[in-house]
């Protein structure tokens, strides 16, 4: 296993190999092997692992999150904008009419490889690797009474797609611990062997209609149940061999 991040450096943002606390800098995403560059992780900014030119998301995808729901029979699909992504250690910002924001912890594939109508199969190799993300979540403009007519606000407002700390390749994603804590509670924990649509489906589904691109990142779905978040909260993300995604939420 391989774990790739993206950090702060002057011009432009760089990428790495993170080996235990240090950095072996990339001289470019697709490098193959990095230049003689280090850095300390301690002492770097990380960003989003990843620019994503789409982010897709896959809603009810958990037995555990349905309720009373029925199961949906193919991957229920929605779109959040790139413009919501956020970093490790970022700030979920609140936007000041929002009064209903909840956290939703998931697994994140990051595509590696063009993918336009694959089967399964190829769909599987074209998962470059995998990242930890919260699909930040107002539950009002989502389901209330003065709900909107589509997810643009309620999943895609500014900051509202934490994405890392790094992207792990070469991982088996297929069974891992996932854990979402707020303030140090542990408030969701599901292994992603539960997941009712395994990556490759959900791939090979999106890949139908929409041609993934390398970068493109999908959100897995969420476990359980979810909470409110308050301004001064933290929340974290963790799915075993990725690390934890950690954010504090703020009031804008």
């Amino acid at each position: 296993m391989v774990k790739y991040v993206r950090f702060e450096s002057s011009p432009y943002p760089a990428f790495g190999i993170l080996d235990g606390s240090t950095i072996h800098e990339l001289g470019s995403p697709q490098a193959a092997a990095p230049i003689s560059r280090t850095h300390r992780l301690a002492d770097v900014k990380l960003l989003a692992p990843c620019a994503p030119s789409k982010i897709l998301a896959v809603g009810l995808n958990y037995k555990s999150h349905l309720g009373s729901r029925p199961a949906p029979t193919h991957p229920e699909i929605f779109y959040k904008p790139p413009s919501c992504v956020q970093g490790h250690d970022g700030s979920i910002v609140l936007p000041r009419d929002a009064a209903n924001v909840h956290y939703e912890g998931e697994l994140v594939l990051v595509i590696g490889r063009q993918a336009r109508n694959v089967s399964e199969e190829e769909a599987a190799a074209a998962i470059f690797g995998v990242t930890c993300g919260n699909d930040v979540s107002e539950r009002d403009w989502q389901h209330g009474d003065k709900k909107d007519l589509q997810w643009w606000r309620a999943k895609g407002a500014d900051t509202f797609a934490p994405l890392g700390p790094a992207i792990a390749a070469g991982l088996d994603y297929s069974d891992l611990l996932l854990t979402t804590r707020l303030n140090g509670e542990t408030v969701q924990q599901q292994r992603t062997s539960d997941l009712l649509f395994p990556p490759a489906r959900i791939v090979s589904y999106v890949s139908r209609w929409v041609t993934l691109e390398p970068g493109d990142v999908i959100f897995t779905g969420t476990p359980g149940s979810t909470r409110k978040m308050n301004p001064g909260d933290t929340v974290e993300v963790e799915i075993e061999g990725i690390g934890v995604l950690r954010n504090k939420v703020v009031a804008a």
